[in-house]
């Protein structure tokens, strides 16, 4: 048994390192329990208005039914509204004097017994509980006239708390709960619990009670029991060094209160109490104001003095704490209120140069830009131009030494007198072809530096406005007239003449064109100019022999 007891304390609490945290923990779980409350009362007024409801229906000369219904609804309000228990004890009482059960009178005047006990009327407990005749009652009966009996004795000696009256009191309480314990049965519940009482009546606070710990941690305990057994074994931690393990059993015991709906209830008073001790008085406050709460709903005329006691010199202590967090804050305020005023000029100072930078460096970066997208441009235009004057250097080339070939050729002839011939060698010159050859040229080298010209043209146009190159073209007139745009020629007489046809031609061309365009007219031209050449020139335009193919090959 020795071994036996430090073990049960060590499951049940655990390291004293981690007590802090832990109640900590179980008093924010009864904070959200109690916000919870509401909804556990409906519940149980649910499950009352049900009884109810079956009462109505149960014929009036039924009184075993009746008696049984009444019964269940003391049960439920039993600790929950003295008032509504006692109407109902009082129809147990007329039941059974109606049938002269003299049983169930004695056991229904165990309940009225309780039920004045629990509203503190001493002397009328007494009197209720002398009326009644033990030896017509059952073990079950006997063991709840014990019961509060030795309860009454308890609190009356807890009520008196002198040397004179509460030490019979005392003797008397512990009298009747061993004569309680004589009927239980071994092991059970109510014998467990009433050894457990039997220590906390007689003061026996050595070491916690094992009676107590066995039904925490080896039975399944409905909710009401406990709560009961949880504030019981509170008593036993009331060292300078057992606050933390004192609390959270009186929270243990609070929260299962709430949830079974139980207003007769010493838990969280007791813990309102503590906590005040312990200097926290704002929980302090909020569980003595529901214990206040709870008694007055109940109707506990004695609990409701002893709260009463209590509760103003609570709520005169938070008060004084909200005032004086009230002063510091005002403190804080006027403090932070002047290092704010300070802080936002010193703010505007500087939000007024950064303004002023801003400006500068958006200026700056506006021209960086425009300086970047002239640079781009001139680069861009100025290899275009570059590969374009190479390109049509070597072409010109070739037309100069075809000149001087056909030159040559004709001073032999002239000087040979083969006039015929010079004729048949002029007749040579195929002018259209030329004209051809200089288009598939101009056309092959346009795609090289442009690549993406033709889709990028087309994106300007609904589908069926499109124009693509047929077949056996590279570019068409259509396309080639814009061609010669995007290289910078915007003259339409040089276009014109390059093309080979009338300055109105190309300039129908161009607006008929231009009205299909999905982009304003005014816009359309920068959109042509927009398109991009490729970015590395040198490495996709032909080489002079790739010139001199195209030329062979056109």
């Amino acid at each position: 048994m020795r071994i036996f007891i430090p073990a049960l304390v060590l499951v049940l609490f655990g390291y004293s390192a981690f007590s802090s945290t832990r109640t900590d923990s179980i008093l924010n779980q009864l904070k959200i329990e109690l916000k919870k409350k509401k909804s556990y009362d409906e519940q149980k007024e649910l499950r009352i208005k049900d009884l109810k409801d079956e009462l109505k229906t149960i014929p009036a000369t039924n009184y075993g039914a009746q008696y049984s219904l009444c019964e269940k609804l003391y049960d439920e309000y039993k600790v929950y509204q003295s008032d509504s228990a006692y109407v109902y004890t009082e129809k147990l009482l007329a039941l059974s004097a109606a049938t002269h059960n003299i049983q169930r009178l004695n056991e229904s005047k165990i309940k009225l017994s309780f039920l004045l006990l629990s509203a503190g009327m001493f002397k009328e407990t007494f009197e209720c509980l002398d009326q009644i005749n033990t030896k017509v009652l059952d073990n079950r009966a006997k063991l709840e006239y014990y019961s509060v009996k030795s309860r009454a004795y308890s609190d009356l000696a807890d009520y008196n708390s002198d040397k004179s009256y509460a030490p019979y009191d005392q003797q008397q309480a512990v009298k009747f709960i061993d004569s309680a314990i004589a009927l239980t049965e071994p092991g059970s519940f109510e014998q467990l619990y009433y050894m457990g009482n039997k220590q906390v009546i007689s003061g026996q606070f050595q070491q916690p009670s094992t009676y107590y710990l066995t039904l925490l941690n080896r039975y399944k305990l409905s909710e009401h029991e406990r709560a009961m057994v949880a504030t019981g074994l509170s008593f036993f931690f009331s060292g300078p060094y057992q606050e933390d393990d004192r609390d959270y059993l009186l929270a243990e015991g609070a929260i299962n209160d709430i949830r079974s709906s139980t207003k007769e209830t010493l838990a969280i008073f007791k813990l309102g109490q503590q906590l005040y001790l312990q200097g926290n008085i704002k929980d302090a406050y909020t569980f003595i104001q529901e214990a206040m709460n709870d008694a007055d709903f109940y109707g506990a005329r004695l609990r409701k003095m002893k709260i009463s006691a209590v509760l103003p010199i609570v709520a005169t202590q938070k008060i004084l704490i909200t005032e004086n967090e009230k002063n510091k804050f005002l403190k804080y305020f006027l403090v932070i209120a002047v290092i704010a005023v300070l802080f936002s000029l010193g703010l505007f100072v500087v939000f007024i140069q950064l303004k002023r930078v801003q400006v500068k460096e958006r200026i700056i970066e506006e021209k960086n830009a425009q300086l970047e997208r002239i640079n781009g441009k001139l680069v861009e235009d100025t290899h275009i131009k570059e590969e374009y004057i190479g390109y049509f250097f070597n072409v010109i080339s070739g037309y100069i030494l075809k000149l001087e070939k056909l030159k040559r050729s004709i001073e032999r002839k002239v000087v040979t007198k083969k006039y015929d011939d010079i004729l048949a060698s002029v007749n040579e010159i195929n002018i259209k072809k030329e004209r051809e050859t200089l288009f598939y040229t101009f056309d092959h080298v346009f795609l090289k530096i442009f690549p993406n010209f033709i889709s990028n043209f087309n994106s300007f146009f609904k589908k069926e406005d499109q124009i693509w190159p047929k077949d056996h073209e590279v570019l068409n007139t259509d396309l080639r007239i814009f061609a010669l745009m995007r290289l910078g020629i915007n003259d339409i007489e040089t276009i014109a003449n390059i093309l080979e046809y009338s300055v109105n031609t190309i300039y129908v061309y161009k607006m008929r064109i231009k009205a299909k365009a999905l982009i304003p007219g005014d816009q359309f031209d920068h959109q042509i100019m927009s398109i991009k050449a490729v970015e590395t020139l040198n490495s996709q335009l032909p080489n002079e022999p790739e010139v001199t193919k195209l030329v062979k090959s056109a």
